[in-house]
């Protein structure tokens, strides 16, 4: 199974409204479950690592960031990262000026790195996750005052 037709699975939950769903076939299962705002994959495969999900306190720091301006989500299950390699600059920081289209951060999922690109121009005004910490699908990155 690969990233699209989890993709798809994400969109059919979302669709029917379903909490929880399982999909197996002679090499894995998948198991998605609804979290209190946004489903959680866990894909427990022997040729595929699986990733722990931790609960992150800033989850209910970030709510009044919403007000604040606008939030730049997780569109898939992965890994967060500022930086293209430990050993260089992040993307963006707190304060940055970023433009639409540019590249503010990666998610790593099944072993491939995403480029999250800013979907507004404006200040980042928060960085809602660690580097290297778990993120969840809708989970908030970055919130961006526009400019």
């Amino acid at each position: 199974m690969d990233l699209k037709e989890i993709k798809e699975l994400i969109a059919l939950m979302d669709d029917a409204d379903l909490s929880e769903i399982e999909v197996e076939d002679s090499e894995r299962r998948i198991s998605l479950k609804r979290a209190v705002s946004a489903p959680v994959a866990t894909i427990p495969a022997a040729a595929v690592p699986v990733v722990q999900q931790e609960s992150l306190p800033v989850e209910t720091g970030s709510q009044p960031a919403a007000t604040k301006g606008h939030q730049i989500t997780s569109p898939i299950v992965g890994t967060f990262y500022t930086a293209p390699s430990p050993n260089t600059a992040p993307y963006v920081e707190l304060n940055d000026l970023v433009k639409k289209g540019q590249v503010i951060c990666i998610v790593e999922a099944m072993k491939l790195m995403n480029e999250i690109e800013a979907d507004i121009s404006g200040r980042v005004v928060e960085i809602c996750v660690e580097d290297g910490a778990a993120v969840e699908y809708g989970e908030p990155l970055f919130t961006i005052e526009q400019a």
